[in-house]
């Protein structure tokens, strides 16, 4: 006859809980060792062991506590502590077997034919350590069932332990389902293995003196377990959002470093290579026809007017005609051929070209292409391309002579008159090289003296008295001799030396003009050119007036001319510019006018003195009545606003009378007066002023 037995209601659905959420770590720690680093696995196996053990021992064990029995219960220590340890024995080894790269079903079943008795293992060694006398006696048939379910459960287990242990959408709410899965699963084998016990009437437990009672046992298991297990989920979730926080992190970074790859690497405007990248690629080109019998040709393009372009549309509109150049030029060559913007208005192509007829032909199509029209802000724009060739090999032994020589063919064809192609010569290289001398020499030019200021008189139309003088540089080289303008200016806008030697020419001639009041001529005016690169600095006006008062200068004796497309190019910008100055008393003439695309809007806003005719319409003047319409044209527009009109390039009586008679209030000319040195400039005067 065996003895009754109950359940805690209580206790039952504890353990429940118990075995999901134990199930529900096993999931996590098995995710958590597959994501670590080998160094650190080994620690998260070994808690999530412990956590796992304790965790399914603990649902055991309170499953035993809420079974009851006529007599009072208790446990012996030394063999619960024995089940607990058989527990974590089996938890570390199932997390293990999880964590390898792949799990065949054949490790499935031997993993589950290890775990499963070991499960089982525990709760018998769990329910002797009530050491009942007589002993407990096990129906066989309900044993049996109880490992079966134990295997099984094992098995099932491992299967969705591996399947769920990497991180992913979802993968949480695919936990949480498989933990109640596997919880029923324990619970079921468990109280199979309870049912399966018989004890018989008389039955009393020798554990209860000498072990543990198990009415603050329930209270410390439950307790122990759900914090052990709490603390194991809590380190694993802070422990992943570290890990996909760094993660992130370093994928931002690669992002960064990648994207700071191409930029250190690529054009920001046309995304084509820039010139760092072009010695690489070029480079590597020259190896491989080394080795090989390829020919190489680079080429140097530089086009046609678009400095007139930007001066007169604005740099957005030069940028988006820059772009649309890139596209074409991309569109003409090979996906393996190299097409980089060095700079500015600079193109350099490297293409692997088996005969210089080859190269010929792409140069002819490249020149067809570019010359094409290009629609931006509702402007038709139209350049050309000037194209130097030098081939590899022939034209050089390193990357950096095929470059040079490239270039050198490239001034060669704008010298001939542009939108054409030319082959480098060797005979090229002498002016190449004479251009680089001449920089070298202009950046020690302001340095040593060699820069000089001519003064060329202004006189009131027809024939005088003079009025005042413009300032035109001259560079007195020691071996070349006096130099014009039309030579180094340019050089010197495209360096930036054009800042330091507009600040000298600026003090020069303020300084001169402090000498000339001083004198006595006080109704002199000095003008002064400013170029696109000066005007656009962000101290020209402070330069200006530290000029005007270091000289002791009255502003209105200055005169600062400017260009129309100069002017036009950001028109908000130049008129706060412009009403600076004017607000100053410096005098502003509008140089070159006719030349540009002025919007008589934005022109009458200006704060302009004078409007001074380009010698380009002076020239013919007489001869083409074209010119002379936009002549009298620029007249009455200039009377409209109230400005002066000043005609410079007069060369011939006839032209300073057709002039005069248009209504211009002054004139300057080969005719009237030259550039003269500052100390000629007086006695010119004076013979000028003679009855």
């Amino acid at each position: 006859m065996m003895m009754p037995s109950s359940y805690s209601p209580l206790l039952v659905v504890c353990s429940f809980l118990v075995a999901i959420l134990a199930s529900y770590t096993a999931l996590e720690m098995a995710g958590r060792i597959t994501a670590a680093q080998p160094s650190v696995a080994k620690a998260w196996l070994l808690g999530g062991a412990c956590a796992m053990g304790v965790g399914i021992w603990s649902m055991h064990f309170v499953g035993m506590l809420a079974f009851r029995l006529p007599v009072p219960i208790g446990y012996d220590l030394t063999i619960t502590l024995l089940s607990l340890g058989i527990a974590i024995a089996s938890s570390a080894f199932a997390l293990w077997l999880v964590c390898q790269e792949e799990l065949p079903l054949r490790r499935v079943v031997g993993g589950a034919l290890l775990m499963g008795p070991g499960i089982a293992g525990m709760h018998y060694t769990g329910m002797a350590a009530m050491r009942m006398t007589p002993g407990i006696k096990y129906d066989p048939l309900l044993f049996s069932l109880s490992i079966v379910i134990a295997v099984v459960a094992s098995g099932a287990a491992l299967w969705i332990a591996f399947q769920l242990r990497q991180h992913g959408t979802r993968v949480r709410a695919r936990r949480a389902g498989a933990a109640v899965v596997m919880g029923v699963a324990i619970v079921g084998m468990h109280y199979t293995g309870m049912a399966a016990a018989r004890f018989p009437m008389g039955s009393s437990c020798a554990a209860m003196h000498s072990g543990a009672s198990s009415n603050w046992m329930a209270m410390v298991i439950v307790i122990a377990t759900l914090a052990v297990l709490a603390i194991a989920l809590i380190i694993s979730v802070l422990d992943l959002r570290l890990e996909l926080r760094t993660a992130a992190l370093s994928s931002s970074l690669a992002e960064a470093n990648q994207e700071l790859t191409y930029l250190a690497l690529h054009d920001s405007l046309t995304k084509l290579p820039n010139r760092l990248l072009l010695e690489d690629r070029l480079h590597q080109s020259i190896l491989g026809a080394g080795r090989g019998a390829s020919r190489i040709a680079v080429m140097f393009l530089d086009l046609d007017g678009f400095k007139g372009v930007n001066d007169a549309f604005g740099h957005h509109v030069g940028d988006n005609l820059l772009v649309e150049i890139a596209v074409r030029i991309k569109a003409c060559v090979r996906s393996e051929d190299t097409v980089a913007r060095i700079g500015g208005d600079e193109f350099v192509l490297v293409a692997n070209i088996s005969e210089p007829t080859g190269a010929a032909a792409l140069a002819d199509k490249l020149l067809r292409v570019i010359r094409e029209p290009v629609e931006s802000d509702g402007h038709e724009l139209q350049v050309s391309a000037s194209i130097g060739i030098a081939m590899y090999p022939g034209d050089g032994e390193t990357q950096h002579d095929v470059l040079t020589n490239a270039d050198a063919a490239m001034y060669h064809a704008k010298a001939q008159g542009r939108d054409v192609y030319c082959f480098f010569e060797n005979s090229m290289n002498v002016n190449a090289h004479d251009q680089l001398q001449l920089l070298q020499d202009l950046r020690h030019a302001l340095a040593q003296g060699e820069l000089v200021l001519h003064y060329q008189p202004k006189f009131q139309a027809p024939a005088g008295p003079v009025l005042g003088a413009e300032a035109l540089l001259r560079w007195n080289h020691p071996t070349r001799g006096l130099i014009s303008p039309d030579r180094f200016i340019p050089l010197a806008e495209k360096t930036g030396l054009i800042i330091p030697i507009g600040e000298w020419v600026l003090d020069e001639a303020c300084r001169q003009m402090r000498e000339w009041v001083d004198a006595g001529h006080d109704e002199w005016t000095i003008a002064v050119n400013l170029s696109p690169l000066q005007f656009s600095h962000d101290r020209l006006v402070r330069m200006v007036t530290e000029t005007l008062l270091r000289h002791g200068l009255e502003p209105h004796y200055l005169t600062l001319e400017i260009t129309e497309s100069t002017a036009m190019r950001d028109v908000e910008s130049s008129l706060a510019i412009l009403s600076e100055l004017h607000a100053m008393g410096v005098r502003i003439s509008i140089d070159d006018f006719g030349t540009g695309y002025s919007s008589l809007l934005y022109l009458k806003r200006l704060p302009a003195t004078e409007l001074k005719i380009d010698r380009g319409f002076i020239r013919d003047l007489t001869h083409d009545t074209e010119d002379a319409a936009i002549v009298s044209a620029i007249v009455a527009l200039g009377r409209s606003l109230k400005l002066g009109i000043v005609a410079e390039g007069v060369e011939t009586s006839e032209q300073q009378e057709f002039l005069t008679k248009l209504g211009c209030d002054s004139l300057q000319g080969y005719l009237l007066g030259r550039p003269v040195p500052a100390e000629k400039f007086v006695e010119a005067d004076k013979l000028l002023s003679r009855p």
